[in-house]
């Protein structure tokens, strides 16, 4: 086992991809999952909710890679649904950080999701790595979500916060949600466009997982972000150009505030215009750093 990687979050956008990729080379990747498994596989079962995890079979893999939660954009933010958002991080990556720190063979690394919404809103101001944290629902989980992984780093394990950006896609996420509504012609800048978008590119989003597996140099944050972020009214536009249709129907702040309540606010108008400094500093190569490049490719 001493090769394997042990996964959570297999079956979301990131993680197929990240299990595909590492299978292709032939790293055996076990799954963390919610339902019972047999006891003959390498499978392991936990229950977040309740507070269980197939503790033996966490020990002796190489590296856990941690993607699972709550979708942040699955429904309205209730005050329920943003406890089970907060939960689904916070108790989840404790609940894993845990049991590896008491694990008899630890792993080398723990690399765990988290997102770029731990600087909140900041305008213009260009973010990196060391920028301190912002304000609002998404920079209070990711805070917390962060420090729930402070057991197995206090155990001597070496742990990444993997910060994502936008991850494009056409088969899940914002970029999936978006295609229908400019194919058909109608879409447009969100609210006067001014936001910073740090986007990244899903191909880019593996590489950068591998990266931080391999180079024992790399702890702490990480902005998964590709090196040049563009404000919405530039990503509009180019996503309208790489489509061949017209961007002209701008969505109003207030429609969006209206529709979707504190959620649309945070994910469609929130400005983080962040900066990859610790992949650029440890040898990362992008795949697709400029936005209609990356957009070609993967449309």
């Amino acid at each position: 086992m001493e090769n394997a990687i042990l996964l959570s979050g297999s079956s979301g956008l990131i993680g197929r991809e990240l299990c595909a990729s590492l299978m292709r080379d032939n790293l055996p990747v076990h799954q963390l999952v919610r339902h019972p498994v047999h006891a003959e596989t390498d499978n392991v079962s936990w229950d977040v909710d309740a507070g269980i995890i197939e503790a033996e079979k966490c020990s002796g893999h190489r590296a856990v890679v941690h993607l699972a939660g709550e979708p942040i954009a699955a429904r309205k933010w209730t005050s329920e649904q943003k406890q089970r958002i907060r939960d689904s991080r916070v108790n989840g990556t404790r609940l894993l950080a845990e049991t590896l720190a008491n694990a008899e063979e630890k792993p080398g690394v723990f690399v765990c999701a988290s997102a770029i919404g731990f600087y909140g809103s900041r305008g213009n101001e260009t973010l990196t790595e060391d920028s301190a944290p912002g304000e609002g629902f998404l920079a209070d989980v990711t805070r917390a979500w962060e420090a729930a992984a402070d057991p197995a780093r206090e155990a001597g394990i070496r742990v990444v916060h993997l910060r994502f950006g936008i991850v494009l896609s056409p088969d899940g996420g914002a970029l999936a949600k978006m295609l229908p509504v400019f194919k058909l012609g109608g879409g447009g800048r969100l609210g006067d466009g001014s936001a910073w978008m740090s986007w990244v590119a899903l191909p880019d989003v593996v590489g950068a997982i591998r990266h931080v597996l391999s180079h024992s140099d790399v702890s702490g944050p990480v902005n998964i972000t590709a090196p040049e972020p563009v404000t919405n009214y530039t990503f509009t536009k180019t996503l309208g150009h790489v489509l061949r249709r017209p961007t002209v129907l701008p969505v109003p702040e207030i429609a969006i505030q209206t529709i979707f309540g504190e959620m649309g606010e945070t994910l469609l108008l929130n400005s983080a215009k962040a900066l990859p400094n610790c992949l650029d500093a440890t040898g990362y190569t992008f795949k697709h750093p400029r936005l209609a490049d990356a957009l070609k490719a993967i449309l």
